[in-house]
């Protein structure tokens, strides 16, 4: 149930982002969930593509610094309150969110969110007792 995800470290300098996408199109990846973080000097893309060990290595062989992490892909109900309700489970089930970003897909009444946790089992079970749907790899790929 784990999703590979790519994080890409690069400066914050017009152009890297365009070559870092440039890159991964080039090898025929599809892009299907991306977060950008920055500071002043550097930024670290995360994202979700359909063949990370791929995306991995055109970018490593592009000459950057990228790593994969495993994350939780979850779908929720897409209505107010639901998004608290989940967050407020895993917290009170000592859970702790490393960080998020949201995607989209094509299920009307569904939201979708890209999750690190501090203990991804533990949040698996904790998310599917609360309603979430955890998507597998094949069901992130084809939304």
């Amino acid at each position: 149930m784990y999703i590979k995800q790519i994080s890409v470290f690069l400066e914050n300098k017009v152009g890297r982002l365009v070559e870092i996408t440039d890159t991964i199109a080039k090898a025929g990846i599809d892009i299907r969930a991306v977060s950008l973080a920055d500071t002043s000097d550097y930024g670290i893309l995360r994202v979700i593509v359909d063949n990370p060990d791929q995306a991995e290595k055109v970018i490593r062989d592009a000459g950057y610094t990228v790593a994969i992490t495993n994350v939780l892909a979850v779908g929720i109900q897409d209505k107010p309150g639901t998004f608290t309700k989940v967050l407020a489970s895993l917290s009170e089930n000592d859970v702790n969110v490393d960080y998020m970003y949201a995607f989209t897909g094509t299920h009307n009444g569904t939201a979708y969110v890209i999750m690190k946790m501090d203990n991804l089992e533990k949040g698996i079970q904790v998310l599917q007792n609360n309603n979430a749907v955890v998507l597998s790899t094949d069901e992130i790929y084809h939304l």
